[in-house]
């Protein structure tokens, strides 16, 4: 059992210990999570699969990610804004994603929302939030929080604008994914260069 420090992955290499379990969290944990994601349709995906990994396993929804992008049109925002009640419809009846009605309603109210904002400000909104100063490597997963003061002024700024199922938790979640913040064990290769 682990104590919460880098382990060594098949190749010997240490990871953080959640990146270990399965070929799926090893490729996602080395090659995108924690790495600078930019772009408003990219993080309105990213702020998607995080809300709807809420009370799940982040493999649950890494392993439905093509079917959530075939799903919501490949998150692109101008078009999961026309989205209609039948799509909604379609949607809770589409095994490929998690049908949760209100998860799926707040995708499509988000686009809607997001829709009407000029291009790039999303991005800006998001990564204005980012800490100003990176804090020390965490050396066990405990040391990672959950929430921190900028995902909490993260997730009112987002509520403000009229966005639903981003609290701070999901927020912060999003900062980790998108590279806002840099969580990887200091032992961990991915954060050694």
């Amino acid at each position: 059992m682990s104590d919460g420090t880098a382990l060594a992955g098949p190749d010997g290499r240490l990871r953080c210990p959640w990146g270990l379990s399965t070929e799926d969290y090893i490729a996602y944990h080395d090659e995108e999570w924690g790495r600078p994601v930019h772009g408003d349709d990219a993080l309105y995906e990213r702020l998607c699969l995080e809300a709807f990994q809420s009370g799940l396993s982040w493999i649950t929804i890494l392993r439905r990610r093509e079917g959530f992008r075939a799903a919501f049109a490949g998150f692109e925002i101008a078009k999961v804004a026309t989205f209609t009640d039948a799509d909604r419809d379609r949607l809770l009846l589409d095994e490929g994603i998690i049908r949760n009605r209100a998860k799926i309603e707040a995708t499509l109210a988000n686009a809607r929302v997001l829709a009407d904002w000029a291009p790039g400000e999303l991005d800006e909104l998001i990564w204005s939030h980012a800490p100003k100063t990176p804090g020390p490597a965490p050396k066990t997963v405990g040391e990672v929080p959950a929430i921190t003061p900028e995902s909490t002024a993260l997730s009112k700024a987002l509520k403000k604008k009229g966005l639903r199922f981003v609290g701070p938790t999901t927020a912060y979640a999003l900062m980790q994914a998108c590279g806002l913040v840099n969580d990887h064990l200091e032992a961990c290769v991915v954060r050694r260069p």
